[in-house]
């Protein structure tokens, strides 16, 4: 049988083995007896986590099962709305939010890496 947090108005929180059919029955509080409704408990790393970092980790969790799909039109206003937050969080001159340079690497057929520059003998990371 489970272990379940219930919640005393007068004692507090205090748990007692329930069967999982009765997982959303009340309990009596050992200390008063009185009927003490179930609680869930969040671990506090995940009650204090910042706002960004668990919304990152429901979204790797949901994409686990099954993988997010979002047209060409929404990729680009989630791009803008990046770059909105960006330009509010660093201002417009931060140089962060610069063009990105390509890549001189290239790929032959075989799959092997080319390096078309004036050093082939350096190595990208």
């Amino acid at each position: 049988m489970p272990l379940y947090d219930y919640k005393c108005p007068e004692h507090g929180v205090f748990q007692e083995l329930a069967s999982m059919e009765h997982h959303d029955k009340p309990a009596f509080c050992p200390q008063c007896q009185t009927m003490s409704a179930r609680v869930i408990v969040l671990p506090p790393e995940i009650a204090s986590m910042i706002k960004e970092r668990r919304e990152a980790m429901e979204a790797n969790e949901k994409a686990s099962h099954s993988p997010e799909v979002m047209t060409a039109g929404e990729f680009h206003a989630r791009e803008k709305e990046k770059q909105e937050r960006h330009a509010h969080k660093h201002g417009s001159n931060c140089g962060c939010n610069a063009k990105k340079r390509r890549s001189n690497l290239m790929y032959t057929a075989e799959g092997n890496k080319m390096f078309p520059s004036m050093r082939p003998w350096m190595i990208s990371h």
